[in-house]
């Protein structure tokens, strides 16, 4: 513990945030470094699309119906995309078309594309600049999404999609020093990305206004409308200069939605808002085989390293429920040699980020989190997820299982089913492997014991039965 921590303790403060992170890539060939879609990707074209709302725009079925600029049209190409995912098709025309937008699609499916291309698209054509070193910016976009991840990888990717042009993406989030947040956000801000709580500071600190805003987007928007979030929102919402909604533009994008969450969410939206489905709203990927693997909870060790030894360097993230509990098994792991490293709330920025960048180099095959990687993180070559502990609500589950399976690849999901704490979920667990007809839905019991217990066969009997 250094000396300023331990006064900050002392004093019952907390420690001055002083680390900045790495500036990001300027070199084109890590700028548009991308994704590989897989053998599965052509399959997007027969999911079933549903399109709630009067007069919604035409589907488009290529990205030169889009009628993108030049620059976006280059930087679109140069990113490896070759024809729109489904999302894209009716998402793009739905925001271009200026209508409010609440999407559900399935996880890995491209939805951040399916907002920035036309928002991008309408800045570059009023012509807006970044006013540089301003005292106060006033961006004509903000995206909120609920962790620092997700939130810099949307980053990455509106200045991927902007580059070479005169708007200027920036990203605030918590964990770095709020000096530098603020020195970025003063040399020029046309699309503000952030978290809930830096940016409300950002925003009380006086160093932005709302009054151009244009476009608020909040991406896994079931979770930035939770119980955790939903305040925020609507202090954002509320704040001097945020224009009404019925003077801009929102856009809402996950892959679950709540029927809480829906009603909720229609609060921030117009009244003629357009509702896209596509595929089964909080259903699970179907390039994801399921499987379920019913085990005590003191043979949860045993049975993940048993796992992981056939798994090998192929890159596998392992949920956990507790931060403790996350740090606990990154450390079992590597004592039994399997290179692991873990992320979750309590770990400094800088060692978030070393995590992530061991994990997506392969350096650590094997990355153990709690619920703040389970949601939109894009990482190449994940092939498979545990869920060690399998989360308090199906929806968590959708997204966990969602880190795998992505762009059209296929991946593997296996859960530790656990009859003491996981028999209320086997009911949803069931609706969700149905849902996407998986017939890779396998119970295997794992009984040390001559005589299997009551509690086992009860559970049995609802997995199959629901």
């Amino acid at each position: 513990m250094t000396l300023n921590v331990a006064l900050s303790v002392f004093f019952n403060k907390a420690p001055k945030v002083t680390y900045i992170p790495p500036p990001p890539p300027e070199e084109e060939g890590s700028i548009f470094a991308h994704y590989e879609t897989g053998i599965n990707f052509s399959k997007y074209d027969d999911i079933l699309v549903d399109v709630s709302g009067s007069n919604p725009p035409q589907a488009i079925m290529t990205f030169e119906e889009a009628d993108l600029c030049e620059s976006l049209k280059r930087n679109v190409s140069k990113s490896g995309y070759v024809k729109p995912t489904p999302v894209q098709k009716y998402g793009i025309p739905i925001v271009s078309a200026g209508r409010d937008l609440m999407a559900c699609a399935q996880t890995g499916s491209g939805k951040t594309a399916a907002f920035l291309l036309p928002i991008l698209q309408k800045l570059m054509n009023t012509g807006v600049a970044a006013r540089r070193f301003s005292e106060v910016q006033e961006p004509e976009a903000i995206i909120v999404a609920p962790t620092r991840e997700l939130i810099n990888q949307i980053y990455l990717e509106a200045r991927k999609f902007a580059y070479g042009t005169c708007v200027r993406p920036v990203v605030v989030y918590g964990g770095i020093n709020t000096s530098h947040a603020i020195r970025e956000v003063l040399k020029g801000c046309n699309v503000l990305c952030g978290t809930p709580g830096r940016l409300l500071d950002i925003i009380g600190r006086g160093k932005v206004g709302l009054r151009k805003i244009q476009y608020l987007v909040l991406d896994e928007a079931d979770r930035m409308l939770d119980m955790g979030f939903e305040p925020d929102m609507q202090k954002l919402v509320r704040s001097p200069g945020m224009p009404s909604k019925e003077e801009r533009q929102t856009l809402m994008f996950s892959a679950t939605y709540p029927d809480d969450i829906q009603r909720l969410a229609a609060d921030f939206l117009k009244m003629d808002y357009l509702f896209l489905a596509v595929g089964v709203v909080g259903g699970a990927c179907s390039d994801v085989e399921q499987k379920v693997i019913q085990v005590t909870q003191y043979s949860k060790r045993d049975q993940l390293l048993e796992l992981l030894r056939t798994t090998g360097t192929e890159r596998t993230m392992v949920f956990v429920e507790t931060k403790r509990k996350a740090d606990f098994i990154a450390t079992f792991l590597c004592q039994e040699k399997v290179s692991t490293t873990s992320i979750h709330g309590d770990r400094e920025q800088r060692e978030r980020e070393q995590a992530l960048g061991d994990f997506r180099t392969g350096k650590c095959p094997v990355l153990v989190a709690t619920s703040v990687a389970a949601r939109g993180l894009d990482i190449e070559h994940v092939q498979h997820v545990v869920n060690f502990d399998l989360p308090n609500n199906i929806d968590e589950y959708v997204h966990r299982i969602g880190r795998t399976g992505r762009c059209g690849n296929t991946g593997q999901a296996i859960s530790f089913f656990d009859p003491d704490n996981d028999t209320p979920l086997a009911r949803s667990l069931v609706k969700v492997l149905s849902g996407v007809g998986s017939f890779f839905f396998f119970v295997f019991i794992f009984c040390k014991y001559k005589k299997r217990s009551k509690s086992l066969e009860k559970v049995t009997w609802v997995l199959f039965s629901s």
